[in-house]
C-alpha cells in the first residue's frame, strides 16, 4: 500500500486507518478507497487486533467520493467499471467486516464520507463534526445504512433534503455515539476502543456477526440499487 494515500497505526489490541488526502479532504478515489479495503482486509486477519478506527487526515473526515473520476468516467467505460467495482468492494468490506469499526469524524462527513462514517459500528465526533448529502440533488444517496442506524423518518429527511447536521443535532438523532471539543477526541477514540477491546477477539467476531445477521441492508452484487 502507498503510505501517501493510507496510514495504518497499531495500538496494542487495535488499529487506526487514516486516510490521508488532506488536500483534496480526503475524496474516496478509486485508489484510495482499494487501498483503504485492502488495509481493512490485512487487519481483519491479524490476531491481534480486536478493533480498528477510521478517520481522516488534516481536520477533515472526508468529502465523498472524487467528482473528478465520476466527470472522466463519463466517457470512458473501463474506468467506469473501475469505479464501481471499487466502490462496491469498499462498501461491502465495511458492512461486511468481522471487527468492530469506529468512525473518528472531525469536521465534513460528506456524501460518500458521511456513508462511510455510517457503515462504522460507532462514530465518535469533534465538536466541528458535520454531515450531509449533497449528492442528493445530483446522484443516488445511499440509503440502506442510514436508515439501519437512525430509522425511516430520520434517514428519508436527511436523503431527500440533503440537509447539513452538526455535531449537536447528530448526537441527539442517534447518528454519532459520543461529541467531544476537537482537543479531546484522541482521548475519547482512545476510551471508546480501549473499552471495546477489553472483550476477547472471538467474543467480538460473534457479536460483529449477530449485528451483520440483523442489520436490515441488502449486500446484492451492488450497494443499495
Amino acid at each position: 500500500m502507498s503510505d501517501d494515500l493510507v496510514e495504518v497505526e497499531r495500538f496494542g489490541t487495535w488499529a487506526q486507518v487514516t486516510l490521508n488526502r488532506p488536500a483534496r479532504k480526503n475524496a474516496l478515489s478509486i485508489a484510495l478507497r482499494d487501498e483503504v479495503s485492502t488495509a481493512l482486509d490485512l487487519l481483519a486477519a491479524d490476531e491481534q487486533i480486536r478493533a480498528v478506527a477510521i478517520r481522516g487526515a488534516g481536520g477533515a473526515f472526508s468529502a465523498g467520493f472524487d467528482l473528478a473520476e465520476f466527470g472522466a468516467a463519463a466517457n470512458d467505460p473501463a474506468l467506469t467499471d473501475q469505479l464501481w467495482a471499487s466502490s462496491d468492494r469498499f462498501h461491502h468490506i465495511l458492512l461486511a467486516y468481522p471487527l468492530p469499526l469506529v468512525a473518528v469524524v472531525e469536521g465534513p462527513a460528506l456524501a460518500g464520507g458521511f456513508d462511510l462514517a455510517v457503515c462504522c459500528d460507532l462514530r465518535v465526533a469533534a465538536s466541528t463534526a458535520y454531515f450531509a448529502h449533497p449528492e442528493h440533488a445530483v446522484g443516488d444517496v445511499v440509503y440502506g445504512p442510514l436508515r439501519e442506524l437512525v430509522g425511516g423518518s430520520v434517514a428519508r429527511d436527511l436523503a431527500l433534503t440533503g440537509r447539513r447536521v452538526d455535531a449537536t443535532e447528530a448526537l441527539s438523532i442517534g447518528l454519532v455515539n459520543r461529541v467531544v471539543e476537537p482537543s479531546e477526541l484522541d482521548d475519547a477514540r482512545d476510551a471508546l476502543l480501549t473499552q471495546i477491546c477489553g472483550a476477547p477477539r472471538e467474543f467480538l467476531l460473534r457479536t460483529k456477526a449477530k449485528i451483520i445477521a440483523r442489520a436490515a441492508i441488502e449486500l446484492g452484487p451492488t450497494l443499495d440499487f
